[in-house]
């Protein structure tokens, strides 16, 4: 059904009122501030009643102010702007009241009884009975209407009520419906900021088990670095001692030519010598040194395959094999382990296993290995010392 509005050319004039007005309703009740006015943080305003309305919604085991237990504080949100409203023990009457607010209301109620804003609140008029106000509410067809459409109207057969009765028991019925959504929203703002606080956590809890798995690869890295160390002076130490053994050689056969290559130049030179007994003076020593040049012995050399370095090779094949089968672990982590890189206890761990890798029977060709002197061509190998592998 349609109404039309009485005084219609009046509506003009109090339409800068009715602006005001509008700026003037509670968000919650719909209906214009009453007394007191709180304001909130986020500068909106609130009946009192219904901010304790909504309060009590979303903080249903709060005490209320009679209660002989001193309350405690809580929170909600602001039905406007959404924004978190935090109280302290006092509750809703812990918020400052906005005076202005109230001031501005007192006025606005002054002007509004004045006669022209009388006139322009008259009540609805009855689309079919013009002087008939709009005073009663039929239930079946839930409308409003007049009392002639009740008598002899389309609603004769419905029942009805006062419409000052349906409106405040509706009125009351939406204002519940708004404090349980709002009191809802609050629920659904906690679950999100619980899930939003798990994604944090989760994201926080990631970067340290990223980090802890690199100090535990930095540890793998670290032994390997010192094995190769001490793998490489193993070799180094061989080379050297077998470089310096040929050099050594090379010195002794150098000097026996040297002294040989003089011994002939002073051979060449007697034989030379034009008078057979200066000649014979000198001839017997000569021929002394030649035969004793003669008889040393220079048979010292290394052995055939001395050069060889191949006993140095060792096998990793399956070492790499156990790197790509590194995996997390599966059973929960004890107190001790879960404290987090700093403990050692899993480098420790680390750095045993690797160590019963390097055990003889799990290795192939480890370590440098001293070939014995029966051996012609370095083919049959054994074990050398630890010192000379250079393990620990």
């Amino acid at each position: 059904m349609n109404f039309a509005v009485g005084l219609k050319p009046l509506l003009a004039e109090a339409r800068s009122m009715e602006s005001l007005e509008k700026q003037l309703i509670c968000p919650i009740c719909l209906e214009m501030f009453t007394k007191p006015v709180v304001i909130l943080p986020c500068q909106h305003n609130l009946c009192r009643k219904c901010a304790n309305d909504v309060f009590q919604a979303s903080n249903p085991l709060w005490q209320s102010r009679g209660s002989s237990a001193v309350p405690s504080g809580g929170r909600f949100r602001c039905p406007s702007c959404r924004h978190e409203v935090v109280l302290d023990r006092h509750g809703v009457y812990g918020l400052q009241r906005n005076l202005l607010v109230e001031n501005i209301i007192d006025i606005y109620k002054q002007e509004s009884a004045r006669p022209l804003h009388a006139k322009a609140e008259q009540h609805l008029m009855c689309e079919e009975h013009e002087d008939e106000r709009i005073n009663i509410y039929c239930l079946r067809c839930e409308a409003p209407t007049c009392s002639l459409c009740k008598v002899f109207g389309a609603h004769k057969d419905c029942e009805v009520a006062p419409l000052p009765a349906v409106y405040q028991r509706q009125k009351s019925e939406l204002s519940d419906g708004i404090a349980m959504l709002v009191a809802g929203n609050d629920r659904i703002q906690a679950i999100i900021s619980q899930m939003e606080e798990i994604c944090r956590t989760i994201e926080e809890n990631g970067r340290r088990q990223k980090q802890h798995l690199g100090l535990r690869f930095d540890s793998l890295y670290s032994i390997l670095e010192e094995r190769k160390k001490e793998l490489l002076q193993s070799i180094a130490r061989e080379q050297e001692a077998k470089v310096q053994r040929v050099r050594g050689l090379i010195r002794q056969y150098g000097d026996h030519l040297e002294a040989s290559s003089k011994l002939v130049e002073s051979a060449i030179q007697a034989m030379e010598e034009p008078q057979m007994a200066v000649y014979l003076q000198h001839s017997k020593e000569l021929l002394k040194k030649i035969t004793d040049m003669s008889k040393v012995s220079m048979s010292s050399r290394p052995e055939p395959g001395y050069e060889n370095m191949d006993h140095f090779s060792i096998n990793v094949d399956y070492v790499a094999e156990m790197l790509r089968t590194i995996e997390f672990q599966t059973e929960p982590l004890g107190e001790d382990e879960a404290d987090g890189p700093g403990d050692g206890s899993e480098a420790t761990a680390d750095e045993d296993r690797l160590d019963s890798l390097e055990a003889p029977e799990a290795m192939e060709d480890v370590g440098p290995r001293q070939k014995p002197a029966s051996s012609p061509h370095g083919t049959r190998e054994v074990e050398g010392s630890s010192e000379d592998q250079g393990l620990p």
